[in-house]
């Protein structure tokens, strides 16, 4: 990381990675690199979250350790557990070798070579080109005592196992927790990491983001298909398309040879763009043409 001494550099290497971001995103991300903090990320799904834990990865050559966090899950599931089927293996091998010393045995069971590091425990580790990228994705789908157990492992980077000890990390990774705020994470958590919300790109931006992620597509297509997305993200749907889709609808496109945009062409790709029936239904009939009408009219010179 010695190389990126300014917000700058940050931007061109994300930009280098294919990533667009803004100033007060590079910004956020210089002081936690520079400070050792974690960030802290929320915005609305498909706005580029887990992709700028991605894009910090491949910028700074670093490894990429992704927990994808879901309703339930616990301590050792984040960061540890033991490799049953191994164990009885051993134990069976030993039994039918004779003369089995429990004692010994047991302690020859627990250790590391039946050990099934997950990704909180590998990100602990020492890694080839320095410290990890640790991402922890979608921090609201867990629940309160995750939360808790994260606090503590993040507070001093290390985690126990019982029949192990301690383990600390040699060199905090650098974390990314990241949130679609489905629910409120605790302050504790929010405390010890710098906070940006990453909300959705203005016009300029996007294209800008386009251009990087779908090169191929035409200046005057990629103008219409933001200006259709940024016009759809007004309207009152259950789930509004994030930039993520914005890409994926322009590549769909581009399979189909699709020059500009027409109603037409819309109801048949808005599964690329819209993922609930109900917002497809919506955008059925003319209220496709009329918001493409809208988004046509303000891309037309003043």
């Amino acid at each position: 990381m010695s190389n990126l001494t300014s917000i700058d550099d940050v931007e061109a290497m994300l930009a280098g990675q294919e990533y667009v971001c803004g100033r007060s995103l590079a910004t956020v991300v210089f002081l936690g690199l520079k400070l050792g903090r974690p960030l802290f990320l929320e915005g609305e799904a498909g706005v580029g979250k887990t992709e700028i834990a991605k894009a910090l990865a491949a910028g700074l050559g670093r490894r990429l350790i992704r927990l994808q966090c879901y309703e339930g899950l616990d301590a050792s599931s984040a960061v540890y557990e033991w490799n049953f089927a191994e164990q009885m293996i051993a134990i069976r091998a030993a039994e039918a070798s004779g003369g089995v010393d429990r004692a010994r045995l047991t302690d020859e069971l627990f250790t590391e070579d039946f050990l099934i590091e997950r990704p909180l425990l590998q990100a602990m580790r020492p890694q080839e080109g320095g410290a990890p990228v640790l991402l922890i994705d979608e921090l609201d789908r867990t629940d309160a005592p995750f939360e808790a157990f994260l606090l503590e492992a993040l507070s001093d980077f290390q985690v126990t196992i019982p029949e192990l000890g301690t383990i600390k990390a040699p060199e905090p990774p650098i974390v990314v927790l990241t949130s679609n705020r489905t629910r409120e994470v605790h302050d504790a958590l929010k405390r010890r990491c710098l906070y940006h919300w990453v909300d959705y790109p203005g016009f300029d931006r996007e294209i800008e983001i386009l251009q990087a992620r779908a090169p191929e597509a035409a200046e005057a297509l990629s103008r219409e298909v933001v200006a259709f997305v940024q016009k759809l993200r007004t309207e009152d749907l259950f789930k509004k398309p994030g930039v993520a889709e914005t890409i994926d609808w322009a590549k769909c496109l581009l399979a189909l040879d699709v020059i500009s945009l027409s109603p037409e062409v819309i109801a048949d790709t808005l599964g690329a763009i819209l993922k609930y029936q109900d917002d497809i239904q919506k955008l059925q009939g003319s209220e496709a043409k009329r918001l493409l009408d809208e988004a046509k009219a303000g891309l037309e010179p003043a």
